[in-house]
């Protein structure tokens, strides 16, 4: 199936859309195929990165199946900029592993969470704190202390981070959200938020946490060690 991707202009629709794209974060992995043992960005986390940039820009974005080949899905992703009428979609087409409404509704659930991701750019990541961390522990092979000078420097160690679960109460209480500390490398002590933080990352960024992009994960210190 043939359909047109785009109309006829689309520079104010491309100019919006790097707004946007400006303000999206990687989408948490936050499923577990059991068939394949991995875990995916499910269409929940996809649509908690991209829906509020979308609305806040005027970008009106839609999904909807279209006829394509018997026993295949066709998924139409579109985006309208509102105060122009120009628009780009793109169009997913995929077997279906059963010729059934179950079947169907899975390839369309699917399909929409590719189809959005690869339309907006949305790319995924893990959200494992504490495995960011004792990676680049491992990398490092040392925390170094904050002044690390004279007879007294702290030998190479594999240890892993040291954590505490005492934090204070003054953080938002967010749901799915998580706090423990954890020693630097300069050897202040950091907050970590784990878990659900995509979708909280404004209330984070309030309490003052800050995302790294290396380590993937939102961290601020300790105001009160």
């Amino acid at each position: 199936m043939e359909i047109t991707l785009c109309s006829d202009k689309i520079t104010d629709l491309a100019k919006t859309m790097i707004q946007v794209q400006q303000a999206l974060t990687p989408a948490l992995k936050d499923s577990i195929n059991d068939y394949t043992n991995s875990s995916y960005a499910s269409l929940k986390s996809v649509m908690d990165v991209c829906w509020a940039a979308l609305l806040e820009h005027g970008i009106w974005m839609t999904q909807y199946p279209v006829s394509v080949e018997k026993g295949h899905l066709g998924l139409v992703t579109k985006v309208v900029h509102v105060a122009t009428g120009q628009w780009q979609c793109s169009l997913i087409e995929m077997p279906l592993s059963k010729n059934d409404p179950q079947g169907y509704g899975s390839a369309i659930t699917y399909a929409r969470r590719y189809g959005l991701s690869a339309l907006l750019g949305i790319i995924t990541e893990d959200d494992d704190a504490e495995s960011a961390m004792q990676r680049q522990q491992t990398k490092n092979h040392e925390i170094k202390p904050a002044n690390s000078g004279g007879n007294n420097q702290q030998k190479p160690s594999n240890r892993p981070p040291q954590y505490s679960d005492t934090v204070p109460n003054s953080l938002p209480q967010l749901d799915g959200v998580k706090y423990r500390k954890q020693k630097a490398q300069n050897g202040k002590l950091c907050i970590l938020a784990t878990g659900n933080t995509h979708s909280k990352k404004e209330f984070l960024k309030s309490a003052g946490f800050r995302w790294d992009g290396e380590k993937k994960v939102w961290w601020r210190y300790d105001n009160a060690a």
